[in-house]
Formats: C-alpha cells, sequence, structure tokens
C-alpha cells in the first residue's frame, strides 16, 4: 500500500531546531526561543537542545537557563552555576545530523559531502531517494537545492525523517520534498529523474526501474555498509544500462596540532561504507 507524508502530517509542529527556509533570515541575529543551539563544554563534548522560555540545561556542571542565552548571541561562552564554561553555537547541519533523533543509523557527514558531489546534486535536480531512514541525506540533499521524492518501507522512519528535515530546514522545504510510504523494490513510478540515490539493503533490485526512471546520462548512488552488497550493486548495473561505474570508500583521519606537537590523531573515522555511482546510458 501506497501512502503519502507530507504537510499534513504531525511534523506541522516540529520545533526548528536551526536556520529555516521559510523561518529566518541568514543574517548575524540573536538567538531566539524555539530554535536550537549547540553547547561545547572544555572537553569538546557537545549538547544539542532546542531553547525554550523557564527551561534549564542540566550536565554534572550545573544549569545553565536558556533565558540566559535567549536574546544574546551565539559564540559567547556561559557558565553553568556549579562549573565549568560551555561555548555556544547555532549547530551547523554536521552537528545535527549526528545529533538529531534517530530511527535508522545515519550516513555520516564524511560520506553525505562526498555524495552530494558524486551525485552531482544541483538546484532543481530532480531525485528519488530510496531508504529515507532518519532524514540525513534528505536534508543535506535539500539543503543543496534538489527537489526529492524519497521511498521508504517504514512508516515510523518516514515520519521521523520529515520530522528532522523541517526542525532544520523550516516547513517551506516540504514543497520540495515528499515522502511516499512504498516499496522501492515494486518499481519506480517517477520518470526522467536526474538521480536516484539509494541506501537499501539489496540496491540492486532497484537497478531494471531505475534504468527505466532515469534520463539519459543520469547518476544512480548506492550507499553500501559491505563490499559484498557493492559488488553485487556493480553486477546489477553491468547488465542493466548504466556505465562509468565506480566504488569508492571515504576515510576521514584528523590531526593533532598543539605547538611542535604534530601529529595524525591517534583515531580516524575509518570505514563506514561504500559509495558506488554509474551514469545511465541512452
Amino acid at each position: 500500500m501506497e501512502r503519502t507524508i507530507g504537510e499534513n502530517s504531525e511534523t506541522a509542529d516540529m520545533d526548528r531546531l536551526s536556520t529555516g527556509e521559510d523561518t529566518m533570515p541568514a543574517v548575524a541575529r540573536p538567538l531566539m526561543a524555539g530554535e536550537g543551539v549547540l553547547l561545547i563544554d572544555v572537553k569538546q563534548r557537545r549538547y544539542l537542545i532546542t531553547l525554550a522560555h523557564g527551561q534549564e540545561f542540566h550536565s554534572h556542571t550545573g544549569f545553565i537557563r536558556h533565558d540566559d542565552l535567549i536574546g544574546r548571541s551565539e559564540g559567547i561562552t556561559v557558565r553553568a552555576n556549579r562549573s565549568g564554561n560551555f561555548l555556544v553555537l547555532r549547530p551547523t547541519l554536521s552537528d545535527y545530523v549526528l545529533k538529531m533523533p534517530r530511527g535508522a543509523q545515519v550516513i555520516y557527514p564524511k560520506d553525505l559531502g562526498p555524495l552530494l558531489m558524486i551525485a552531482d546534486i544541483f538546484p532543481g535536480a530532480r531525485v528519488l531517494e530510496s531508504g529515507v531512514g532518519s532524514g540525513a541525506l534528505s536534508m543535506t540533499m535539500l539543503r543543496a537545492g534538489a527537489d526529492i521524492v524519497g521511498y521508504e518501507l517504514r512508516a515510523d522512519f518516514a515520519s521521523r525523517a520529515l520530522k528532522n528535515v523541517t526542525a532544520v530546514l523550516g516547513a517551506g522545504v516540504l514543497s520540495r520534498y515528499r515522502v511516499e510510504e512504498r516499496d522501492t523494490y515494486d518499481g519506480i513510478d517517477e520518470i526522467d529523474l536526474d538521480r536516484v540515490v539509494l541506501d537499501l539493503p539489496e540496491p540492486w533490485q532497484v537497478t531494471p526501474h531505475a534504468a527505466h526512471a532515469l534520463r539519459p546520462g543520469g547518476i544512480i548512488v548506492a550507499y553500501t555498509p559491505t563490499i559484498i552488497q557493492a559488488v553485487q550493486f556493480r553486477e546489477g548495473l553491468s547488465v542493466g544500462g548504466f556505465a562509468q561505474a565506480e566504488t569508492l570508500e571515504v576515510l576521514n583521519r584528523t590531526w593533532h596540532i598543539e605547538g611542535q606537537s604534530v601529529r595524525p590523531d591517534h583515531r580516524m573515522v575509518a570505514h563506514t561504507g561504500f559509495l558506488t555511482h554509474a551514469r545511465r546510458m541512452a
């Protein structure tokens, strides 16, 4: 059964946790009730909260009153009532992806950036996204200007994705974002799509449908956790009317830089998933 989840859903009353398309201008402004802020302590631990009059943020160092933040500028440092300073910033998209409420596992920021380039997402691009999960990829492509139809099998995931997307981008983004509760393995109704982006256990089942739904030259991308999935997807692409296939993974290593002490950090974000992409032939 197919069901569309959109403006009439429970997303209408979601808090706005960051800059929204239909709510806040991209100019310097004081922090406001109803928006999200990131509190970062001296050990670089991060806490995402939604400002509300009369509320308090509590930690092992005591509490901070939301009213002491509302009306002030981001970038300030505040002190909890017992001890400990916190840097106050509006969350970036990356911050929100890592801290947002989730049902399904999200695609992490280190893969989201490259995926935008691999899929060549542009303003007005018509995108079919399948497996919307918690909405991390949706909000990333929407902020790049894409028009997205999402296919999601689970109603709870679809609802969570819509909540997270509207929390970050505002309700106005729903004019470019529609989620249908359906199984992509059964087919794709859209035609002349620019991009098909998949986060599914068996993306090779979608390649025959994508070949009909994509325009010539259109791009298909699949995010897969295991190399076996990537191999099977590549096999599906090889017989499905696609060319220029490539599979890659992104490894993210930070560096410790403190005075004359310069070295790679002992830990890194290594494997999370494989990105496989190809072009549809005419």
